[in-house]
């Protein structure tokens, strides 16, 4: 098993190779899919990385991987914490698990009951608490304080980033030719910033856009203001994208993100059915906002060769949010 160096700054393309060797043991290569109705409806060419085919049903499993290859066997023994409403959890979960080490997980009360399942599964200890980033961070200092866990955030750190860039990373290498576009949805911009980092290192010239919910539009916002924007409720069917961006995010969307589209919940939910009954796959709702977004803007891909992250399929089938 490959060992990686802590990461302080923003992951190089030295970086981003080592990561994407080291992960290997804990990830799957997924496949890209295509589909030929959609690209009709859309006009557009659309190339899937399905990761909602990735181990734990979700990319997260990346940059969970990635970030626990950065401690030392000293740290990782005493545990791996992360507090998460559902796929990041998982993934820290199933790292710990490989790793042989205790895995503790601050999940919020109302994190859907597939993914408090999956975690248990992983064997896991859970401390639940509500909804709200200051609980969330209440709760996880007092488990990191009983345990001595080492902390892995769910998307504002650099080995992080360097994990998740690998699913891009991967996109850019295996379609069958250059894409112009590739395009993410965005809540704490783990996934949005490593798809930008990977992008200005591999590809020839595709540009690079996130999606979000509207209940939920901080990231969007954030890029029009140039700095971190916040949200005031966190209401939104994409469970997966409720939070705000972070210190370590931001900057680098800020950079080499092109633009972030805005969705409603209703276009999301359409979209995610589309993709159900068009692809024959599960995807969960927060995978489905960049299908909405392409469907809402045409104007912006019309006749381009555009990339889409699935990014899970982690959702609870006794509650879909359509008939």
């Amino acid at each position: 098993m490959i060992a990686l160096s802590p990461l302080h700054r923003v992951p190089t393309q030295a970086d981003l190779l080592v990561t994407h060797e080291a992960i290997h043991p804990f990830v799957h290569r997924t496949p890209i899919l295509t589909s030929t109705s959609l690209d009709e409806l859309t006009g557009a060419r659309l190339s899937f990385k399905c990761e909602n085919f990735q181990r734990i049903g979700a990319f997260k499993m990346r940059g969970g991987a990635s970030a626990a290859l950065r401690f030392t066997e000293a740290e990782r023994e005493r545990g791996l914490a992360t507090h998460s409403s559902g796929n990041h959890a998982q993934a820290v979960a199933r790292a710990a698990q490989v790793l042989g080490v205790p895995a503790y997980i601050v999940m919020p009360h109302d994190a859907p009951r597939v993914k408090v399942a999956a975690v248990k599964g992983y064997g896991a200890e859970i401390t639940y608490c509500n909804n709200t980033p200051h609980e969330r961070q209440a709760a996880l200092e007092e488990v990191v304080a009983r345990t001595g866990a080492a902390f892995i955030h769910p998307f504002d750190d650099y080995g992080v980033v360097a994990g998740q860039a690998t699913a891009a990373m991967e996109l850019i290498e295996d379609v069958d030719r250059v894409l112009d576009y590739i395009i993410t949805p965005v809540g704490g911009g783990g996934l949005l910033s490593g798809t930008a980092l990977a992008a200005r290192y591999f590809s020839i010239r595709a540009k690079v856009f996130g999606a979000e919910p509207e209940g939920v539009d901080d990231a969007a916002r954030s890029l029009k203001s140039g700095k971190i924007e916040q949200n005031e409720t966190n209401h939104t069917v994409s469970d997966g994208l409720r939070t705000h961006l972070g210190e370590r995010t931001f900057p680098i969307i800020h950079k080499y993100v092109t633009d972030i589209f805005v969705v409603s919940d209703e276009e999301t939910v359409a979209a995610m059915r589309l993709i159900w009954e068009r692809m024959k796959i599960i995807v969960e709702p927060s995978c489905s906002v960049p299908l909405a977004a392409i469907l809402r803007y045409p104007e912006v891909f019309r006749d381009k060769h555009v990339g889409i992250i699935l990014t899970g399929g982690n959702v609870d089938v006794d509650r879909l949010p359509f008939g």
